[in-house]
Parts: structure tokens; C-alpha cells; sequence
């Protein structure tokens, strides 16, 4: 039995659920959100308590692929609902001398180093902020914040001597001493 998929996933009021077509989609203040769910999984609404109750598909309670599904969609369904009402955020910090980042219409542009400047075009339903060298990436769908965020670090990820490249706000970076000389 999943732990994480027999809890029922609460629906605050101001958002509306839609279950069908294999898909189960969620809408609120203009934002839509729409998860797949397998036809070995079977997803259905409570109207007495507001929430959708996640389960095997009838007849698929012991089926393998089934229980290993059942609390990946009832994740994928919350986090589709948190992402609705209070939003998914991650921060980025730009460091190195003379380095940095600015908004540029669509596209992040990223001056990190390189004789270009990099150009990281901004997907449909994500904000991004920048503020002197921290970078804020904001948006519903949690996975599109984590991917653009992954995405930017990747264009210069920090190495390990001085600290150089754009790495997440709270991640440490382990320092290496380098070379000693006269030792």
C-alpha cells in the first residue's frame, strides 16, 4: 500500500478540479494545469469532502506497475494544486567578478564570463526577476521552475576554487585549496 497515495488530496475552493480523458486538470485565476493519469490508476472526487481520492484502477490493487504509479499521480495531482494557490519559486545567485544576469524582453541574458553574452529564452507561464545577482524564478508548475532553473546553472556551473559560475541560493559549494606553493 502507498503511504503517500491513499492521503486524499485537499482542493481549496478557488480552484476547479476537471477529471477526464485520462488527464486531471485544474484551473484557477486564469492559470490551467492539466496532469496525465494512466489507465491503471483511477482518480475520483469527493463532493462531501472537497478532495480527490487517488487508488489502484478496479481489479488493479496488486498489480505492480499500479501501486508504483498510485502515489507518483497523487504527488503529481498536489503538486499541481500547490502550484495553483501558493505558487513554486527558486532562486539563483550569479557569482564572479563582473558577471551578470538582466531580463531581456523573452530571454534571461546571462554575462558570465563568456565573449558573448548568453541568451536563455524565458518559457510561457514562468516569471523571472533579477536583483542585482540573484536571479528569482517564479511559476505554477513546478517542474517547468525546477527544468528553467537547471537549465540556467548549467550555462556556467560553479566550480570548486573560487566559487565562480550561478548555483542555487542555498546550495554550498564545496572549496578546494588548490595549489600550495613553498610548502
Amino acid at each position: 500500500m502507498s503511504r503517500i497515495g491513499k492521503q486524499p488530496v485537499e482542493v481549496p475552493s478557488k480552484v476547479k478540479v476537471t477529471i477526464g480523458d485520462g488527464a486531471v486538470t485544474a484551473e484557477s485565476g486564469g492559470k490551467t494545469l492539466s496532469v496525465a493519469v494512466r489507465p491503471e490508476i483511477a482518480v475520483r472526487w469527493d463532493e462531501s469532502e472537497k478532495r480527490l481520492l487517488v487508488a489502484p484502477a478496479a481489479g488493479l490493487e496488486n498489480d505492480r506497475q499500479a501501486r508504483a504509479l498510485w502515489g507518483t499521480t497523487r504527488a503529481l495531482i498536489q503538486n499541481m494544486i500547490t502550484g495553483l494557490t501558493a505558487g513554486y519559486q527558486k532562486k539563483l545567485e550569479v557569482n564572479g567578478v563582473g558577471w551578470t544576469a538582466a531580463v531581456a524582453g523573452p530571454e534571461l541574458e546571462l554575462k558570465v564570463g563568456y565573449a558573448n553574452a548568453i541568451r536563455v529564452p524565458i518559457p510561457p507561464g514562468l516569471s523571472v526577476a533579477v536583483e542585482r545577482n540573484i536571479i528569482t524564478v517564479t511559476g505554477a508548475d513546478k517542474q517547468a521552475v525546477g527544468e528553467f532553473a537547471a537549465t540556467v546553472r548549467a550555462k556556467r556551473k560553479p566550480e570548486p576554487y573560487k566559487g565562480k559560475g550561478v548555483k542555487y541560493l542555498d546550495e554550498v559549494i564545496r572549496r578546494k585549496s588548490g595549489k600550495k606553493f613553498g610548502a
